[in-house]
């Protein structure tokens, strides 16, 4: 018979064809195995960059800091005093305790 005519399917023809599409799911399912891997691998790489999430921290706070001076400047250059002098006071005590005999 030529191929043309309509014949039942042999059994061997059908075990080739699921043989065939079995392989085409597993090649389909290990692919999206090593697309999920890969992003897995993105994500921890991002959240264990160190520098890079302290990067992202000083980006939002200087973000922050300037949305606060904006919105009430006399207060935020009252935030900044009130920092700079409390900074420089523990400084005077440490440099004062450290050099007292």
């Amino acid at each position: 018979m030529t191929a043309g005519t309509d014949r039942p399917e042999s059994n061997r023809d059908r075990k080739t064809r699921e043989r065939n599409l079995t392989r085409v799911q597993a090649r389909a399912a290990s692919q999206q195995a090593r697309a999920e891997f890969a992003a897995t691998l993105n994500a921890l790489e991002d959240k264990l960059n160190v520098p890079k999430q302290v990067g992202k921290r000083v980006d939002r706070a200087k973000a922050t800091a300037r949305s606060f001076y904006d919105e009430q400047p006399g207060t935020a250059i009252a935030a900044g005093v009130a920092v700079a002098l409390a900074i420089g006071g523990i400084v005077w005590l440490v440099v004062r305790n450290a050099t007292k005999p």
